[in-house]
């Protein structure tokens, strides 16, 4: 404690400058968010204005209305809820165990396997897409959100992020005190490993909500047209010979509402994610 109180001596209190380059891109992080809201409450017409306005007329709610009569948007949502959720509890769970098994216990052929899971990291998603439908019609999945859910319920990269977390976050010592108590192995993981992982296994649920959220390729082949997700919905508002912007945005912006609430609630834990790695260095 002593010594990370006399690095932070040294570094000395941030300058001016530096709160002014961070002021600049947190407003050029949030303009497009602005822009949007911006434009989704008000017509289409102010795009032509030579001076655009920059603050929010009174359409949002009239053109949020309008997305939810277009588009069964109220169904999308809930049905990206359904699929976000359970895509990232299982990815959580399921990466936090394979990667607990592969840093901590030891059996033949890990490292192999652990290799081959990260080469199919360089596999891209697109030449999967044909064979996989295939396989969902022949269960009879095809059109139902199992067909989306059950092909994301683990990730190569979720393994290899907890693998790579776990290995300095959990000590072998404790898994050794915890066999001497007695504790059986998967006792280990849910009072031992997991509470370690929390802060990465919050980081891997928020970036796998954001993903599975803005999933749409493969919700747009394998859905129904009246089961779409978010993503498939908004494709929607803008497929028509005119495409109205103030109702695409509109339903963006509603889009974009699950996402900021998922990180208001873990933003915590992400933070204490990164404090704990810097108080290692």
């Amino acid at each position: 404690m002593t010594t990370l109180t006399a690095r932070v001596s040294r570094l000395g209190k941030p300058r001016k400058a530096t709160y002014w380059v961070l002021a600049v891109f947190v407003l050029g992080s949030l303009f497009p968010f602005y822009w949007s809201f911006l434009v989704a409450s008000r017509d289409n017409g102010m795009l032509t204005e030579r001076v655009p306005p920059l603050l929010p007329g009174g359409n949002f709610f009239a053109n949020a209305a309008r997305v939810f009569d277009t588009v069964p948007f109220w169904k999308a949502l809930a049905n990206s809820v359904i699929v976000s959720g359970t895509v990232t509890l299982t990815t959580v769970l399921f990466s936090s165990l394979a990667g607990f098994a592969f840093a901590k216990l030891r059996f033949r052929g890990r490292n192999a396997l652990f290799v081959f899971i990260v080469v199919t990291l360089a596999v891209p998603t697109q030449l999967g897409i044909i064979p996989l439908f295939i396989a969902m019609s022949k269960l009879g999945w095809a059109g139902g959100l199992q067909a989306v859910i059950v092909p994301n319920l683990v990730t190569a990269f979720g393994v290899f992020w907890m693998r790579q977390y776990t290995v300095d976050a959990v000590p072998y010592e404790l898994i050794e005190a915890a066999r001497v108590d007695g504790c059986s192995m998967i006792r280990i993981f849910w009072n031992v490993c997991l509470p370690a992982v929390r802060p990465a296994a919050a980081i891997l649920a928020m970036f796998t909500f954001m993903m599975s959220w803005n999933d749409f390729l493969w919700p747009l082949v394998v859905l129904d047209v009246g089961n779409p997700t978010v993503q498939v919905a908004l494709e929607k508002l803008q497929s028509g010979y005119y495409v109205d912007y103030s109702l695409v945005l509109a339903g963006t912006t509603l889009a974009t509402i699950p996402i900021l609430i998922v990180f208001l609630l873990l933003g915590r834990q992400i933070v204490a994610g990164i404090m704990q790695g810097a108080v290692k260095g």
